[in-house]
């Protein structure tokens, strides 16, 4: 029988459609507890989780219930049923030793209480003979973490026998800040608009609740919900009613919600001519404001403010100090036990006075002299490093130099100017760098880690935000890469010691299971891509050098940050330049300011380097900045290469995509070498380097 032409047809396109809708999108991020396929892992765990004995009743425990059902269900492709006691071996027990007798009564539940009660145990035990796995905690946010630490497990391969885990966060508030706004729009240059659809569409209920987990999976607690350049309506009945709805959503993930607020917002909401942090109907508008936000929202975790800086205003506006202004808030929200979270981001484009417009030592001229002037209540916001969350920074310089306030740290998950949506690279080095950086606040192995943990001067509150990369496209992140950075942020928040390959290693094999080689691959190709963008971006130290959109390179107007000329190229911050260098601690200082001790890689952002000057290697400094940039586009050709050798590992439409953003990234590393060698060439008046590929003309003109 011969079938006809428009029936094949319509028979293909069905096929396809199947395949799409079955093709792995990339929604379900790293919880995707797809069936195990190694048959022995697989008899192993169903072994050891053959049901599950939980009390219920509170929006969390039903959500544990639900998690760990559905989890460990489709990782062992079978049901598993609900308990009421330990009858047989593989009994998962969960609980406090407030909601379950069984917890209580056993020998370490004192234990518990050292853990706190967002900690966790995970231990193999016998109850009643039987071979069993107990998640306890003395809070349900700790059973919560525990669980999915537990399914983390089973996904990522780590052992499921003989547990004997004890967990708990080093830092307290870990929390994403949603640079969102209003009309929907997300900045940052990556597509997609915001999740929590503000007023007067409909809120996606499931894609919050899925926020909810994922975010709940990793450890986050909290969640600044706007953009940080703050609109005044936020703070409008309507828009607080979104917010508590949205608050909802995220409680029984024991996530608390943050605004943003626009510190002027007395002048343009109330009507009154000032915004004084002194004034008694400025400080009487802020009390009534928290009044009225806590009524309808009694666990709301406080505001983040971006004052004075970039055009919006603040306490200085009004002839007040940055402590002043935080202090003023602080107290509005103390006796609801919020927190003001002030960035000290305080980027003035006027340039630091008398610091040869150094604006990497804005911010601790300006705050370095407030410490231990903060309301309890009070954390100062300080970037990774003191520019703009630059491809790589040193560390900033009050780091160590504010031991009497409560710090959190703040990176940027979104990649604004590490490439956007279209570059492979993978920020969990990049934060690991930052974190082992050495303050020397008090002597050598005095780390950012250390301090932002409160271990070298004891604090009662400590943590680290991350500016979210995430929107309302299918895969949250627009490249599949990209998730890694929002997973690795929550397990860095949870611990900053933690290390950058063993939780890409644990992203990997969560979201793209493969054979053990192609996952050790996969790894070597994150932990190279940080350093392989640097390289075509911002080698050996130089920085900001990027246009609007900050994808594109722009030297011609960034001679303010790379003071390139006929002698050399780099931003003099010793005590021949702006003595920016001098804002460090005295370990950090000596280091950075002597040309021969200061890190190749941050060379160019301390020192103003002549064209010819001998590198550690051997060669000229235009010799290894040229070598820097082709060395990047050979990393992403090379990687293009291996990538493609996955096809067969790797579920096709993750593969596919993954392999076209690799050609646009290609042809971004071959734009930034161009643009950037025959710009300081005209400079350093000589030739291109040997290991340089030719450049075609048009990028000489």
């Amino acid at each position: 029988m011969i079938i006809p032409s428009r029936y094949i047809i319509l028979l293909m396109a069905l096929v396809c459609h199947f395949n799409q809708v079955h093709a792995e999108d990339g929604y379900r991020l790293w919880m995707r507890y797809d069936p195990i396929k190694d048959s022995a892992r697989l008899s192993q765990c169903r072994t050891t989780f053959t049901a599950l004995l939980i009390a219920t009743g509170s929006p969390t425990e039903d959500a544990i219930k639900s998690e760990l059902v559905n989890g460990i269900g489709g990782l062992i492709k079978d049901k598993i049923p609900l308990v009421k006691s330990v009858d047989r071996d593989g009994i998962l027990v969960v609980g406090t030793p407030k909601n379950s007798p069984l917890i209580a009564s056993l020998p370490w539940a004192k234990e518990l209480e050292d853990l706190g009660p967002e900690g966790y145990s995970i231990r193999s035990i016998k109850i009643n003979g039987h071979a069993v796995t107990v998640i306890a905690s003395t809070g349900k946010q700790g059973e919560l973490y525990g669980s999915f630490d537990l399914l983390r497990h089973i996904q990522a391969g780590l052992p499921i026998t003989n547990l004997a885990i004890n967990e708990q966060p080093k830092l307290q508030v870990r929390v994403l800040n949603h640079w969102d706004n209003l009309n929907g729009k997300v900045p940052n240059e990556y597509s997609g608009k915001s999740i929590w659809t503000w007023l007067p569409a409909p809120l996606d209920k499931k894609r919050v609740r899925d926020y909810a987990r994922a975010n709940a999976s990793i450890g986050i607690n909290g969640a600044v919900l706007n953009d940080v350049n703050a609109n005044k309506d936020y703070l409008n009945p309507e828009h607080l009613r979104r917010v508590a709805e949205i608050a909802d959503i995220l409680r029984p993930y024991h996530i608390r919600v943050y605004l943003s607020v626009k510190f002027a917002s007395p002048i343009e909401k109330r009507g009154l001519t000032t915004a004084d942090p002194l004034d008694p109907d400025v400080i009487a508008y802020w009390k009534k404001k928290a009044d009225e936000i806590y009524a309808i929202i009694p666990d709301f975790g406080g505001f983040l403010v971006k004052a004075d800086s970039e055009g919006m205003s603040g306490p200085k506006t009004f002839g007040r100090t940055h402590a002043d202004g935080a202090n003023m808030l602080a107290k509005a929200l103390a006796r609801y036990g919020g927190i003001v979270m002030w960035r000290v981001f305080v980027y003035d484009k006027k340039g630091a006075a008398g610091r040869d417009g150094d604006r990497a030592a804005q911010a601790y001229d300006q705050f370095h002299d407030f410490d231990g002037k903060f309301e309890a209540n009070v954390m100062l916001q300080i970037k990774n490093g003191p520019i703009d969350f630059q491809p790589r920074e040193p560390f900033h310089p009050l780091w160590g130099a504010m031991p009497k306030t409560p710090l959190i740290g703040e990176v940027q998950i979104a990649q604004e100017y590490t490439g956007v949506g279209r570059t492979l690279i993978y920020l969990g080095t990049m934060w690991k760098e930052f974190l082992d950086s050495d303050t020397f606040a008090q002597g050598p192995g005095s780390t950012v880690a250390k301090v932002m943990e409160g271990k070298l001067s004891p604090q009662k509150l400590t943590g680290i935000a991350g500016v979210a990369n995430l929107s309302n496209v299918t895969n949250w992140c627009e490249h599949p890469f990209a998730q890694a950075n929002w997973y690795a942020f929550g397990r860095l928040a949870w611990n900053p010691e933690l290390g950058a390959e063993e939780i890409a290693m644990e992203w990997v094999r969560m979201t793209f299971p493969a054979d053990p080689v192609t996952e050790q691959k996969i790894v070597t190709l994150m932990m190279g891509s940080r350093e392989a963008f640097v390289s075509y971006e911002t080698p050996l130290g130089l920085t900001h050098l990027m246009g609007t959109p900050h994808s594109f390179p722009r030297p011609s107007i960034r001679e303010q940050y790379h003071r390139a000329d006929i002698i050399g190229l780099g931003f003099d911050r010793t005590s021949t330049g702006s003595m920016g260098v001098d804002c460090y601690q005295p370990g950090a200082r000596d280091l950075f300011a002597n040309l021969k001790t200061c890190p190749d890689n941050l060379l160019l952002w301390f020192h103003h380097v002549p064209w010819d000057y001998q590198m550690a290697s051997g060669k000229t400094m235009w010799d290894e900045l040229g070598i820097h940039y082709q060395s990047g586009v050979n990393w992403v050709r090379q990687t293009r290469k291996v990538w493609n050798g996955f096809s067969a590992s790797i579920d096709p439409e993750q593969h596919r995509l993954v392999a076209e953003l690799l050609v646009l990234q290609e042809k971004d590393a071959e734009h930034w070498r161009n643009v950037c060698l025959t710009y300081f060439q005209t400079f350093s008046k000589r030739p291109f380097p040997d290991h340089v590929e030719v450049i075609p003309e048009k990028w000489k003109k």
